[in-house]
């Protein structure tokens, strides 16, 4: 086999890009041979994009039972995710899902069991783990050269969205369509990165702001605080009305600091000594630990969301790595169910959480969630990402 059968269910922002890039070539090993999507004008797009009598369906699980795609790519509104990546596979089908992998994680935990019990590729779209710089520090931490994690601090407000852009989707914005906001829209991929080199943390403190800065339901300003085992603690800050916005990602470890700023230049500030022995040895009192600090050097590759296809092809193909294997989805949304749980309930919520407490809580909101009429506009998806992570 050359060529994998590709079809994308859901053609708004994203899928959009995922079509013109697969379409064009871009994605060796990927033939892109059916798309659906409910919306009548995303499949009128299609049609004046797509070749004359190319396969457009109305629903993504008609693509999935038409026998004409071996692979699909799924990026539909995010309660979709689950159920549909379910019926891919047990369809025989090879499935990569767009971010997040769902809205809560016991319904993400169905989707792992099933992935888990078949012999399909399954992936997830965590483009940012292609980047450089990140790949470099999850490199650098998990050799151990420089000491157990101390503190994590992650502010994250330049995913700046207008009110246009919350009233483009019906679904948009709201408990019973999106689930979430800032979180669980924008912010998979940072709370990905965060788990993926610093771990999982033990204790979650949360305030999520519903609609402070927008005329949504859902959040659009965060801050949070959280405790490791080993006693590190972060904080992760984001916003999705900040203008100026920052993206600064600090994590120190017992021998030095590592920083990223405006997604540019990856620093390390190394100490000659521990600090744990510095501290217990040094004779003054404001005496420094010595310190010397360098540009990291990368490979500078950063292959974005057609570098997770191209890998997702060659698993498919060759057996070869994916960026991230989808079963790790459940990761980063545990990290943002818990923010959202601790601050609907205004307590510190310790993980694992009563996954079935949050779906309880979720519900309430879901139950008085309002219905919203949308402008239908699709905007290009390229500006987000060369302004957020």
């Amino acid at each position: 086999m050359d060529n994998v059968k590709f079809g994308i269910i859901g053609i708004g922002n994203m899928g959009t890009v995922h079509t013109q890039s697969v379409f064009s070539g871009k994605v060796p090993g990927l033939e892109l041979t059916a798309v659906a999507d409910r919306n009548p004008a995303r499949r009128e797009w299609a049609k004046g994009y797509l070749p004359a009598g190319f396969p457009i369906f109305d629903e993504g699980v008609e693509l999935i039972q038409s026998g004409l795609v071996q692979a699909v790519l799924i990026a539909t509104p995010h309660y979709d995710h689950p159920p549909l990546t379910i019926n891919a596979i047990n369809a025989g089908l090879h499935v990569m899902c767009e971010k997040p992998a769902g809205v809560h994680v016991k319904h993400v935990r169905e989707m792992n069991e099933t992935a888990e019990k078949s012999d399909r590729v399954f992936g997830l779209m965590f483009n940012q783990r292609t980047n450089c710089n990140y790949r470099k520090m999850h490199e650098l931490v998990h050799s151990g050269k420089y000491g157990a994690i101390k503190r994590i601090s992650w502010i994250i407000t330049n995913w700046y969205r207008t009110q246009a852009y919350y009233d483009s989707g019906g679904w948009r914005a709201t408990w019973a369509g999106e689930g979430g906001g800032v979180l669980l829209n924008q912010c998979p991929h940072n709370l990905d990165l965060l788990q993926w080199i610093c771990g999982m943390p033990d204790k979650v403190r949360a305030f999520c702001h519903n609609g402070k800065w927008h005329d949504i339901e859902v959040e659009d300003d965060v801050t949070a605080y959280f405790e490791y085992s080993n006693g590190a603690t972060g904080t992760f800050i984001t916003s999705t009305a900040d203008a100026p916005g920052t993206n600064r990602f600090e994590i120190t470890l017992e021998k030095g600091k590592l920083v990223i700023e405006n997604n540019k230049n990856l620093i390390l500030q190394e100490l000659e000594v521990n600090e744990r022995e510095f501290c217990k040895t040094a004779k003054g009192g404001f005496d420094q630990p010595p310190m010397n600090q360098y540009n990291v050097e990368t490979d500078g590759s950063n292959e974005e969301h057609n570098g997770v296809l191209r890998a997702f092809a060659g698993k498919i193909l060759h057996g070869t790595p994916m960026v991230a294997e989808g079963t790790e989805g459940i990761h980063g949304l545990t990290f943002s169910n818990a923010m959202h749980l601790s601050s609907w309930l205004n307590t510190t919520v310790s993980l694992p959480f009563d996954e079935d407490l949050f779906l309880e809580e979720l519900n309430k909101r879901r139950a008085q969630s309002k219905h919203k009429t949308a402008t239908g506009v699709v905007f290009d998806i390229g500006k987000s990402y060369n302004s957020g992570v």
